[in-house]
Formats: C-alpha cells, structure tokens, sequence
C-alpha cells in the first residue's frame, strides 16, 4: 500500500498593510491556534521585514517566524548576516530568511537594480549562508567585495536558519537550487506551478519549497470563494505569467486579462472554477485537499494569505485546516 502523501507545514502571512495595533495580537493568535509559522513580508513603502521579525519572535515562544523577503540590493551581506545572525541568536531555530531580487520597479526607484539580478543574487545567497556559518570570506565577484569578513565566534548563531530564495522566473530558480535552502513561492502557486518549479530548481541536496497562497475558508463555499476573489488582481499581469504557465487555463487567463479594463473588473470575470484552482479555499475539508494536492507536487511548507476586511476573523476561520 502506498504511502499518504504528506500534507505541507501550515503557516499563515502577516498582512502587509495590518494596523500597528494588530501585529502582535495576530502573531500571538496564530501561535495559540497551532500555526507553524508566521511570515512577514518587507515590501518597498511598508515595514521593515527584520523589525517586524524581531517584534513578533519577542512576542511569542513557539511558532517559527519567517521574512519573505529581503531585497539582495537592500542590504549589504556583511551586515545583513550580522541581522540575521543576532535574530537566530536571540531565538534560537525559529527564524528562516528569505532573499530575492525584489520587485524591479521598487528597486529602481532606489537605484538598487543590478545589471545581472541573476549574478548578484548566486553571489549574494551563497556568501550570505558562508557567513553565518563562520566562514572568513574573501570574494571578489561581480557584485559582491568581501575582503576577510566573517563574523565574530560570539556573534555566531547556534543554529543557523535556513537562507531561502523568494523567485519566480526559470533562470532564478536554478540559480536557488544551486545556493539556497529552499525557494519561496509567491501566490498564486498552484500544484502544477510547483512540480514546474520544482524541475528548474533541480537541488542535489534537501531544499525547502515555501508557497504562499490566498486563503479563505469557512462553511459557506461560496462566501469563501468570494472572499478570495479579490486576492487575485495581479495575476493576469506580465509579471505573473509563471505562475500560471503551467496551467490549462494560461492563455484563456491572459486573454481574459487583456480584455478588460482594470483589475475590478478582471477579478469580477474570473470564473469560479479559476479561483479554486488558484487559491486554497472552501469549507475546511475543500482547504485540507487542496493542502495535500500542493503537498504532493512537493511543497513543504503552506503560508496562507488572509483576506478580508478582518484579519484576525480571517485568521480563527483558516485555522480549520489545522
């Protein structure tokens, strides 16, 4: 008899845009409802992913906190190890960082796109995990000038967290596979995006596959489905085509986006069937399947995206695929 597919570790993403007031309580419900993990996001105009982190690993004991991502071009490696280091320190085998190019839009406008993404983010990953390994690094590559940094014995983590790649594009990753501990995912990632993802990626070693998807889940099917919608504005866009590539539905999806007029009205046409399939929603049984689909196209981990006016009533409701 073969063996169940595994279903993937469930954590839950802290809205980018949630009231001051509401961090702390949505991180400390998510831990008493038994999430495994708590990702933050660091997008260009909002918080910082590292304060936020630190925050929310203070303000819990248990749940593993996660940052998805941070821009290679934000930081320096030498002192972004010297962050992350301190973060694994403090809370030891609670932290996984995430690093990506970051949106090209964002990073132009700080002057932080690099000629070669690609090069810059190979040498940033891998001189980032040598680092906090204790390595003494001397490189000279393309992006990256390292001359004798390492980090001091004291400031060395126990435990070193695990340095995963926020991509998206076939080339990118490849070049996770090669480097990172894992690769994350952004939404919508269906099952077929995540075996497509899993091939570029190619790893020789035990590698991480992070998915993040909008999620709403209730009794109500249809109130849940609803809810999701929305969540789903972008994904039409040039920017988003690989994620939905390898999809039956991809050219029909595109089509209908060049069709309309603005997102509204592309996530109001958006058939049905279209928004399961690109989201994890439903009653709590609907959720659990589509979680052991992603599961067996080889997802590891399941960060779900509440949505709706109320984050934590988001939160207590996907709590039921626990």
């Amino acid at each position: 008899m073969p063996s169940p597919t595994p279903s993937p570790t469930v954590g839950v993403l802290l809205p980018r845009d949630l009231p001051t007031d509401l961090i702390l309580p949505f991180a400390r419900r998510a831990e008493e409802l038994g999430f495994g993990s708590v990702w933050v996001v660091e997008d260009l105009g909002f918080r910082g992913g590292v304060a936020q982190a630190a925050a929310v690993l203070a303000s819990t004991s248990r749940i593993r906190v996660g940052i998805g991502l941070l821009p290679a071009g934000a930081r320096n490696v030498g002192f972004a190890a010297m962050e992350i280091a301190s973060l694994a320190q403090l809370f030891p085998g609670r932290t996984d960082i995430g690093v990506g190019h970051g949106m090209p839009g964002w990073m132009r406008s700080v002057g932080q796109w690099p000629r070669s993404p690609l090069t810059f983010l190979h040498e940033y990953v891998d001189a980032l995990r040598a680092l906090l390994r204790g390595e003494t690094l001397e490189r000279q590559g393309r992006y990256v000038h390292l001359d004798g940094v390492r980090l001091e014995s004291s400031a060395l983590p126990d435990v070193v967290p695990d340095i995963l790649a926020g991509v998206r594009g076939p080339k990118s990753l490849a070049v996770s596979g090669e480097v990172a501990d894992g690769t994350i995912l952004a939404e919508p990632v269906a099952p077929e995006y995540a075996q497509a993802a899993l091939g570029h990626i190619a790893a020789t070693r035990p590698h991480r596959l992070v998915a993040y998807n909008v999620a709403s889940v209730g009794a109500d099917p249809e109130a849940a489905l609803a809810a999701a919608r929305p969540g789903l504005e972008w994904i039409g866009e040039p920017d988003w085509h690989a994620h939905i590539a390898p999809l039956p539905i991809a050219r029909e999806l595109v089509e209908l986006r060049a069709a309309c007029s603005n997102r509204e009205e592309f996530t109001r046409r958006l058939p049905d069937a279209w928004v399961a399939r690109l989201t994890v929603t439903g009653t709590p049984e609907t959720a659990r399947a589509r979680l052991r689909e992603l599961g067996g196209a080889g997802v590891t981990d399941a960060v779900l995206a509440p949505v709706g006016p109320d984050p934590l009533k988001a939160l207590e409701s996907l709590a039921g695929v626990l």
